[in-house]
């Protein structure tokens, strides 16, 4: 198994896409590709070939999980382990998520400074658990 080098963002406000991206690539070195939608995510990210889809949960017109559910059914993408980004805390719609089929669920806001790690440690649990 390689390591975790390659993630998509997918989220609608640009100051936390320039937040993750500078914690994920400048501070974690990993390679990012940025989507301000979920239609921008369907079109692009099976070509990115992501080891992992970091995907905001609360979007206008297309939200994170019609947009989860859609790239999962791209065939490319369907073992992609998928973190939703949320500020919701209820414990009943982190277990939805999680029911969904997330790997994980980061808490916003997150730490520019602890992002990477928390990625890779759900992306770890995530790829040990589908061996």
């Amino acid at each position: 198994m390689t390591g975790l080098s390659r993630i998509t963002i997918v989220e609608d406000d640009a100051d936390i896409r320039d937040i993750a991206e500078l914690a994920l690539a400048d501070i974690g070195g990993l390679e990012v590709q940025l989507c301000a939608s979920g239609q921008q995510a369907i079109a692009t990210a099976a070509d990115f070939a992501p080891d992992l889809i970091l995907l905001d949960l609360m979007m206008p017109g297309m939200d994170g999980i019609e947009t989860f559910t859609r790239l999962k059914a791209i065939s490319a993408l369907a073992a992609t382990p998928t973190i939703f980004m949320t500020a919701r805390s209820g414990e009943r719609e982190l277990d939805r998520l999680m029911e969904l089929g997330a790997a994980g669920i980061v808490a916003k806001p997150f730490d520019p400074m602890l992002l990477a790690d928390e990625v890779r440690t759900i992306w770890q649990a995530a790829t040990e658990a589908a061996a």
